[in-house]
């Protein structure tokens, strides 16, 4: 049986997939786009730790890391009963195109339509602002910074 609660969402980013893997897995360059703070160790068993609005942490942990192409890992946020550290999956794949890279992402094991809806707006959020740094613009202040 197929998961119900997953998200997926595709964005066109004006960049290779290298540059958008860069972005997704150096920590420095993370913080252009997500985050306050992050801590991550890209290779199978490497910690995921992103602090993304300065006032909650999503943990997890790397299960698959094939550079340039896909990630996955693991996924939660520190002190959520609802989403625990680890328990959803989220997988990304970058496919090259002839104008940039085709980012392919599902998030799975998320457990209410409610929390679905709500992983939704952050990802479409951070995809928009993923997109515009790949294109080496500015994307401003991040409006979910001080959320909890």
């Amino acid at each position: 049986m197929q998961d119900p609660f997953v998200v997926r969402r595709e964005a066109h980013i004006a960049a290779p997939p290298a540059a958008v893997f860069a972005l997704m897995t150096d920590p420095e360059k993370i913080l252009r786009w997500m985050g306050t703070e992050a801590q991550i160790e890209p290779e199978p068993g490497g910690l995921y730790l992103v602090n993304v609005t300065g006032a909650r942490f999503a943990r997890g942990s790397f299960r698959e890391v094939v550079p340039v192409h896909r990630l996955a890992y693991s996924f939660g946020w520190d002190g959520s009963e609802v989403v625990p550290p680890g328990s959803s999956l989220v997988e990304i794949d970058l496919i090259e195109q002839p104008d940039g890279t085709l980012l392919r992402l599902t998030h799975s094991g998320l457990p209410s339509a409610e929390q679905c809806a709500g992983h939704t707006e952050g990802w479409v959020h951070y995809l928009g602002r993923l997109s515009e740094v790949a294109a080496g613009r500015d994307p401003g202040p991040d409006v979910f910074g001080g959320r909890k």
